[in-house]
């Protein structure tokens, strides 16, 4: 599986598009063996401020696994002076988060996003139709769009209530102020990285 994101502007911020896609473009060209997470995000942050905004503190990029999204090891928007260093075969999704704001994110009331994490059994035939449709998704994240059943929102809840589904709370500013995010997988090589996700960026 692989991870990737991209920021569509609705409000005329160009460069707050540009500031996370730079970001990205700055990260891919830091990855390597040997290269401190931490070092990562310092061109990530360096290349946020440049703009004039703000890196996202409090959200990381992120490993990736067979069938398992988000695995260590963190790569941070910012610089830290401590962090693990990168290696050959190390599969990461690195995603700059920039904002004019404070640079901090909390969830919202909503959730769109949710995963299957136990296979009990529900007496709702709503909720059991819609647990037929998560095989499917191989246990992986999934969104409360794709499933077809008919009052899909109250099923969710049956399966939540039941632990059976965890929903996760979609993120925003904790000030109400706009971020951007640019998003690419990569595989580090002994010469730097390969991009799986290339061709939805614009410096790809």
């Amino acid at each position: 599986i692989a991870d990737a994101a991209v920021t569509v502007d609705y409000t005329d911020t160009d460069d707050l598009v540009a500031a996370a896609e730079d970001a990205l473009e700055a990260a891919v060209d830091a990855v390597g063996p040997g290269v401190p997470a931490g070092e990562v995000g310092a061109e990530i942050e360096a290349a946020i401020e440049g703009y004039g905004y703000t890196p996202i503190l409090n959200l990381t990029g992120h490993g990736v696994e067979r069938y398992d999204a988000h695995t260590g090891p963190s790569i941070p928007n910012r610089a830290v002076d401590r962090s693990v260093e990168l290696e050959v075969g190390d599969v990461l999704a690195i995603e700059p988060f920039a904002t004019d704001g404070r640079g901090k994110v909390g969830e919202g009331a909503t959730e769109e996003i949710y995963e299957q994490v136990d296979d009990g059994s529900v007496r709702d035939r709503r909720a059991r139709q819609v647990m037929d449709e998560l095989d499917a998704f191989d246990d992986l994240p999934f969104a409360a769009r794709w499933l077809d059943s008919s009052r899909s929102a109250m099923a969710l809840r049956t399966l939540k209530n039941e632990d059976i589904v965890k929903g996760y709370p979609v993120l925003k500013a904790d000030d109400g102020q706009l971020i951007s995010q640019a998003e690419h997988t990569m595989i580090v090589t002994e010469d730097g990285c390969e991009v799986t996700t290339a061709g939805i960026h614009s410096f790809d």
